[in-house]
């Protein structure tokens, strides 16, 4: 896949779909009928959620092919490259789009985040029963008559509690799929496991590759191909992740001042925080307190 040829894909452009619903650049919603076919690669500034009712497509995610049928649903996060799509004539579904911001403030009270993280690296489609796939259908159409409703002085809200509601229903199918899974684990999947709980647990005070291989008895360069090999990202980034992500919601809780979340984070002194925040988020922390 060339590079250059890769076009960005954000929620401005989707707001001028026919019958999209949104609120600013937080969510939206529309038919996935009304998606026009990509003309070339797009890399995703948001993350889709969408649930295919009819027809079927193909597409490929960072070039591993992927195909979507009826029951589906397809999640991909921010970053990935979407390309070679191809669909049959009577493709239909729901589409949702967020930003990285409104997902991030939706879930930031789920815990195990490590467990979304893997199951959606190995199972970018997921096939529902029908009763799933209503109960979601259920969900979408609340969600877009609420997006419509621009008369609710709560309708952000409702959107949000309703996009959690979702995420918990999808937990479920991620257990059913789990307990029906009998694919062996292979060794570089153990250690990946291994090492995302442990920076879940480790990731406020401990921020060192090198720390992490050594908990894991492997070298770190052992390490790190392990994880691109497995998850396509660096234990770098995946640290950058977790640690951004608790920046994100503690950012949010306005008891706190920036000065002590950066010793709650283990960062050397507020300033530090802010280099590394905006580096890895695009602002400032105290300019994400006023968005």
């Amino acid at each position: 896949m060339n590079q250059k040829s890769i076009k960005d894909a954000d929620i401005q452009g989707a707001k001028n779909l026919n019958e999209a619903n949104f609120i600013g650049n937080d969510i939206l919603i529309t038919n996935m009928c009304d998606v026009p076919i990509p003309d070339g690669a797009r890399r995703m500034n948001f993350i889709l959620i969408t649930l295919c009712t009819s027809g079927e497509a193909r597409y490929t995610v960072d070039t591993q092919e992927q195909t979507v049928r009826k029951n589906d649903v397809i999640i991909i996060s921010e970053r990935h490259v979407v390309a070679d799509y191809k669909s049959s004539p009577d493709i239909d579904g729901i589409c949702i789009i967020m930003s990285v911001k409104f997902f991030y403030e939706t879930i930031s009270n789920v815990g195990d985040i490590s467990v979304m993280f893997l199951f959606s690296k190995n199972h970018p489609v997921v096939s529902l029963t029908q009763n799933e796939a209503d109960t979601f259908k259920s969900y979408f159409y609340m969600l877009k008559d609420k997006l419509a409703d621009m008369q609710n002085h709560f309708r952000r809200e409702l959107a949000r509690t309703l996009m959690l509601a979702m995420f918990y229903e999808m937990s479920n199918v991620i257990y059913r799929v789990q307990q029906n899974n009998s694919r062996r684990h292979t060794r570089a999947d153990v250690i990946f496991t291994r090492f995302l709980h442990l920076v879940e647990e480790n990731f406020k005070r401990e921020r060192r590759v090198g720390w992490y291989a050594e908990q894991l008895c492997i070298t770190p360069k052992y390490l790190s191909e392990t994880v691109k090999s497995v998850s396509r990202r660096t234990p770098n980034e995946w640290i950058d992740r977790y640690v951004t992500f608790e920046l994100r919601i503690q950012l949010r809780n306005f008891t706190k001042s920036i000065k002590e979340i950066a010793i709650d984070m283990n960062f050397p002194n507020q300033s530090f925080l802010g280099k590394y925040f905006k580096e890895h988020v695009g602002m400032s922390p105290s300019e994400y307190r006023k968005s």
